[in-house]
Formats: structure tokens, sequence, C-alpha cells
């Protein structure tokens, strides 16, 4: 019984391998097709449209060879060409499709063709039709149509469709949750090449907010729920209200799943109830995080993340991280902190947060062993724009050139911070800037000061599917008030490293006053970016930054200035760029030769 089971299996073996032959070489067989598409200039935008669109295209790029899949593809293509030039305004086109120069339309659907050379999709688009009547009505005040839908403007159903969607949303801004098209009517005059188009809205009732009908799925108390959402209920119905209400829950980070919608019908005392479904995350995470200097070594990072701690949408979050593992000067620096947070503490928009920390700084040029705590409120004015003020006592011992020495400071911090980039992760345009003030009192070896910090980022993109992204930096720092001496040095100013110059070695600029070396009370720094898209997932990078440390808190005042430039690759994770630089140093008075980073996100 083996024996033959063996003999049949060896054949079997020789069977597929004559059929891969046959495949190969033997006409018979179906093979790869050449697809071409003929009326449309290649460099016309609606050139890549139309084979964007095909089905036959899709087919000839993942290689079908199945006869009847073939057919099946391009009888679909009519529809979806006709659908792609109506819906770029060409209203009488005229299209064929042949397959080895037989029309696919009079194919069978089961016809096996057992060999597909070739498919010509020709397209006649005959005249670009312009809006004859363009109408949309009622419209609410103040509602602005977009502009392509207007008479003599080129016809498109994506026009139609836009002015329709206008319309209905500048009637639901003012209230009215249930305005719909009420009908409409599109006629082409195929004599004068224009297209009649006129749309009817139905505004409906205008009506406030009614209930806020909560049908749980959350272990998040109903009263904190509702507290979190804070919807205006008896206000005037505003759409606008509704997405800032779901969002505030989505911002919590406790939900997996957010789903806020209207009731189907309104309430007969013209209110309209909100409908709310909720998904919890998992109550637990954990993460890790790892960089790698060549100067600088090996930083590692984790924390633990449990959401929900109390039942009302709390975080309580413990991070732990070491860095400089095997640096070529100073010494390892850890930091051990927690972080408590409760969203809709006071209103619905300001969240408490209170955090602890414990760290050492094993630096070149100090070291430094600090406990801090703060107590704040967070406030998010607006998806882009968000606020932060706070207490903050921080103590620490510190051994430096200047000596053993106590600093304790008790202040007011206060962040600004106003995002208008398009993707946090992966810009491509926009600006952020961010702002720091830290009044504070100092005591022990410690003087009276305000610190002051500023990071400004600007990114703009070129070419198609911005092929090509310029980005730009720009850090300034200063301490006002006390001394060098008379400073914690973790807050002065250094620069060299990823976070500032790279190509120069970490905290490799400083100042010395008096002969002595240490940080200084100003920082300046420039960095830019040139990101070039090679692949989909890869880019290469060409970057130049500069740093000037000051002796004063005047950052045009005395100090010292290096720089440095090199080339990068990123690779596009999904979830933010794998980042890998080499910097080499430009200008400034530093041996440390090449300078290697590779990290997860940009550089900034």
């Amino acid at each position: 019984m083996k024996a033959r089971t063996g003999k049949l299996a060896h054949h079997c073996w020789k069977f597929r391998f004559v059929c891969l032959l046959s495949t190969l070489f033997l006409p018979g067989f179906a093979s790869a097709f050449e697809a071409r598409l003929s009326g449309v200039p290649e460099d016309d935008p609606l050139f890549s449209s139309l084979t964007s669109s095909s089905l036959v295209f899709q087919a000839q790029q993942d290689s079908v060879t199945d006869g009847q899949d073939i057919v099946a593809a391009a009888q679909a293509d009519y529809k979806r060409l006709i659908g792609t030039l109506y819906a770029a305004g060409y209203f009488g086109p005229s299209i064929r499709i042949r397959i080895d120069g037989r029309e696919a339309a009079d194919l069978s659907p089961f016809a096996n063709l057992t060999s597909i050379r070739q498919i010509v999709l020709e397209v006649e688009t005959g005249p670009h039709f312009k809006f004859g009547t363009a109408q949309v009505a009622p419209v609410a005040p103040d509602t602005e149509l977009p502009e392509t839908f207007a008479s003599g403007e080129p016809a498109s159903i994506a026009a139609i469709q836009d002015a329709a969607v206008a319309a209905v949303d500048g009637w639901r801004a003012k209230g009215h949750a249930k305005a719909d098209i009420k009908d409409q009517s599109i006629t082409a005059n195929h004599r004068s090449a224009e297209l009649d188009a006129e749309v009817a809205i139905d505004p409906g009732p205008e009506l406030t907010f009614g209930n806020l009908i909560y049908q749980g799925g959350s272990d998040v108390r109903e009263s904190r729920v509702h507290r979190i959402t804070n919807l205006p209920t008896g206000e005037r119905f505003d759409p606008e209200e509704a997405r800032r209400a779901a969002t505030r829950l989505r911002r919590t980070g406790t939900f997996r799943a957010v789903d806020l919608r209207e009731a189907e019908t309104p309430n007969p005392d013209g209110s309209l109830d909100m409908v709310l479904t909720l998904v919890d995350d998992r109550k637990r995470r954990i993460g890790f995080g790892a960089e790698l200097e060549s100067s600088d070594g090996l930083s590692l990072s984790a924390y633990w993340l449990h959401r929900n701690l109390r039942g009302g949408a709390e975080r309580l979050r413990f991070d732990a991280s070491i860095e400089n593992i095997g640096a070529q000067s100073g010494g390892t620096n850890f930091r051990i902190g927690t972080l408590y947070s409760r969203p809709a503490t006071f209103e619905a928009d300001t969240e408490l947060t209170v955090g602890f920390e414990i760290k050492q700084e094993d630096e070149p040029l100090y070291f430094l062993r600090q406990v801090g705590t703060t107590v704040g409120l967070r406030r998010v004015h607006s998806e882009r724009f968000e606020t932060e003020i706070g207490l903050g006592v921080f103590i620490s011992e510190v051994d430096d050139n200047f000596g053993v020495r106590d600093f304790s400071i008790y202040g007011v911090p206060f962040r600004v911070k106003y995002d208008a980039r398009d993707n946090i992760a992966d810009p491509t345009r926009g600006y952020y800037i961010g702002a720091t003030a830290f009044p504070y009192l100092g005591y022990s070896d410690a003087t009276n000061a305000l610190y002051v910090t500023g990071d400004a980022r600007f990114y703009r993109g070129f070419g198609m599917d911005n092929r090509v992204i310029a980005a730009a930096r720009v850090q300034i720092g200063s301490i006002i008030g006390p001394t060098i001496r008379e400073t914690p040095p973790d807050l002065l100013f250094f620069s060299g490293g990823g976070g500032t110059v790279r190509g120069q070695p970490y905290q490799s600029n400083f100042v010395s006053v008096g002969g002595i070396d240490s940080g200084g009370l100003s920082f300046l720094g420039l960095s830019g970016e040139l990101r070039v898209k090679v692949t989909q997932q890869i880019s290469a990078v060409a970057f130049y930054d500069a740093g000037f440390v000051g002796e004063t808190a005047n950052p045009t005042g005395p100090g010292n200035f290096h720089a440095g430039a090199g080339l990068g690759a990123r690779y596009n994770t999904g979830f933010g760029p794998l980042r890998v630089d080499l910097g080499l140093p430009v200008s400034g008075d530093t041996t440390g030769g090449p300078q290697l980073y590779i990290g997860i996100g940009h550089a900034f």
C-alpha cells in the first residue's frame, strides 16, 4: 500500500510539472493580457481617473488569467467608466471595450476564453458640459454654496452633491436637525452641452437638544458619562455641539467606541433626543519604547496604564525610563513617575492632573537627584488649542562645577499649545506652536526666576501626493532673573543630540563663565528637513540643525554656536515613521565625529 501511494504521488508531481510548463509555453492556455485606454491623453487627469476605476486595469495589475473573470471585468467597466465620465462632467460619452477585437458586451458571460492577449477601452468623451440652471433652494441664511455649482461653470455630479450637502448642513447648523433633500431634477441638454440641475430642500422644523439616552455598554458611571458629554439639553440643536460631546468622550481614552447619534423622530415638544452607546477599551495597557544614539547610548522606556480607575473615566499611569546606557560621556539617567488624570473636573473641557516624579541625571557637567510633584488643570478650548496651569514643587540635590548644592523651587507652570498639523504623527502641512512660562520662587541655593520656552514647527508639502515635504523648527528659551549659579542645572540650556542639533554630541554645546563650564541661561535652535518619498513606505531625508547657548537671559548676547547636518531615512509603520539619521558636525568646537540616531517618530 505504501509503494502504490508513493508511485501515485510521483505521477501527480509529474502531471503538475507538465501543467506548469504548458501554462508558461503553450498558447492554448491563458496568460497575462495587455490593457490599453484610448481617446484620452495620458497627461489628462481624466486618464488616471478612468484607469483607476477600471476593473480591467485592476485585473491586469493582479495578473488575472481566468477568461470568465476577465470578460466579467470588461462588461462591468461600461457602467464604471460612464459613472466616472458623468462625475467629471461628460454626459454624452461613447464607450467601446474590445477583447481581442470583439466587443465585450456581445460576449456571453459564460464564455471560456482560453487566451486573451489585449483589451482596448475606447472612450469618446463628447463635449464637456456646463451648468445651465444650477439651483438649490431653500437655503438657510449665511450658507455658502460651492462656487463650482453655478451657471456657466463646468458641470459635474460632485458639484451637485456638494451643493446639496452644503444646503442641508446649512439648515442643520441653524437647528433644523432633520433637514434633507426633498426632490431633485437633473436634465442634460445635448444640443447646447448644458446640464440643468435643481435640488429642493426640506428644512424641517427647528429643534432643540432633548435628553441624552444612554444605552450603557460601559463600566463608567452614568452620572460621569452625562457630565463628560455635557449635552446642552434645552438649547437649539447644533451638530457641532453634538460632535464636541462625542469628542469629549473619546478624549478620555477610556472608550474603544463612541456612538452618539440623533433619535429617528423629534419629540412632540420640538426637542430631539441623542442616543449614546459606549464600548470600553481594555482597562490596562503596557507599552515599551527604545531609542539609540551612537554617542548617547541606548534609552529604554516603559509604562503601565489603568483606564477608568474609580468608575469615572479616570486614568492612572506609571512611567519608567533609563537613558544613556553605554553613553560615551556622563552616566546613566533614570526617571520614575506617575500621573493621575480625571476628565470633566469643574466643567466638561477641563481635566485635573496630579503627577509625581523621582529622577536622576548623571550628565557630563552635573549630577542631579530630584523629587517633584505637580497639580494642574488642562483646558481644551478646541481640537487644536489647549492650555494648562498648575502648581509645582521640585527639590534637588546637585553636584557640579559650582560644588554641592541644594535647590528648592515652588512655581506656577503655564503651558499653551496650538496644533494645526494635518497629521500629528506624520505631518505634511500646517504648523505647531507651543510655549511654556514657569515663574517660581527659589529657596536654599535657588533664586526667584521666570523660565520661558517656545517651540514653533512648520510643514509644507509639494508635488503630487505631497511627495516632497519641507519642515522647519524654531526653539527659543530664556531664564530671567537669576545667575547661572543660582539656577538648577536641569533648567539650564544645552544643545547637541537628537532633540536639538543632530550631528553634534549630546549636550556638547554649553557656556563657560569665569572658567566654569555649565549650561546657559538662553537658547536658540533652528532646524530644517527635506523629506522626499521614495516609495509609499520609505522616505529619504536631508537635515540641517543649529543651536546657540547664551551666557545671559538674552539669546542675542554672548554665547556659543554649533551646527550639524546629515541624511536619514524614514519607514512608515502605520502608527509613526521609523527614523534613522546619520549626522556630521558642520561648525562648532567638537570632536564627536558621525552621530547615529534611531527611533520612532520624526525628529520634529
